[in-house]
């Protein structure tokens, strides 16, 4: 298992790379649009519509970004719909959480279809525009969760239970611990604050997130990143919500040793629409 891990890894990485440095985003773009259609099919197979429904709710997915795309709107500044996206996030997100496993099972799938539609659709217009951003931006972003996901990962392992008898939400998601999402918190913490450093030695194409939010003052930086590192939290427990409704382990099995693209990017659909919302308010 570790062994597929690594090499889906690499050739993700493989892919991924070189099309975020290419001198246009057109590549970059591509393969994110291709990403979010086939987390788009996953979302639909999750609420147990048939394949070929399935490949048609994916492919209108991947059409309402290219018109997105085509119309302009990835260069559009868009204030008020990263507010309205951000906002959104927090509250559903919240609510979904309080209200459990069970609660899901009351919500039409129309609804369901229509709020993953949005939601993937917005992660794949955040994620372009940051891009155009700058590549130091997107990747500032980008590690933030994935920071979090590490740090989350080791301080759980470690520390898991030593300082909190309760778990983080153990109806959804038994293994994750109070202290792991603390250890995710530091460890973005202590990312921003570096890379920030960075940001003033080194020749960057773009202003990372910290150093926009560092702009309005350190309190206010800190603020952000560790409310992000904490919606990281959410959005992976929200997935983690809709696979335990369902009985499946995984959003799919098209990513080996990983699972799906819904659960690589969980953690980033509600973090992108955020970043985009504090760097613009």
């Amino acid at each position: 298992m570790l062994g597929q891990r690594i090499i889906t890894a690499l050739l993700m990485l493989a892919v991924l790379l070189p099309a975020v440095f290419y001198p246009v985003p057109f590549p970059f773009l591509t393969v994110a649009l291709i990403l979010i259609a086939a987390g788009a099919w996953e979302w639909a197979k999750m609420n147990q519509m048939s394949f070929q429904v399935s490949l048609l709710y994916g492919a209108l997915c991947a059409l309402l970004c290219a018109v997105t795309w085509f119309v302009g709107g990835v260069q559009t500044p868009m204030r008020m719909f990263w507010i309205f996206a951000g906002s959104a996030w927090v509250l559903i997100g919240s609510l979904l959480l309080r209200a459990g496993v069970a609660a899901w099972s009351g919500v039409p799938k129309s609804i369901r279809l229509l709020g993953g539609m949005l939601a993937l659709w917005a992660a794949w217009l955040a994620v372009a525009q940051a891009r155009a951003v700058g590549i130091n931006f997107l990747f500032s972003v980008l590690v933030l969760v994935w920071v979090a996901d590490i740090f989350a990962y080791f301080f759980g392992r470690a520390l898991g239970g030593r300082f909190f008898t309760n778990k983080l939400a153990p109806s959804i998601s038994p293994g994750k611990t109070w202290e792991g999402a603390l250890g995710g918190m530091l460890g973005v913490v202590v990312c921003a604050f570096l890379w920030r450093w960075i940001d003033t030695v080194l020749v960057v194409d773009s202003l990372s997130l910290y150093s926009r939010l560092w702009e309005r003052g350190p309190v206010v930086m800190f603020v952000a990143v560790v409310f992000m590192a904490a919606m990281s939290v959410v959005g992976d427990l929200v997935e983690s919500l809709f696979k335990r409704n369902a009985g499946i382990k995984d959003s799919s099995a098209l990513l080996p040793g990983h699972g799906g693209v819904l659960d690589r990017v969980d953690a980033l659909l509600p973090t992108l629409s955020i970043a985009m919302m504090l760097s613009t308010v």
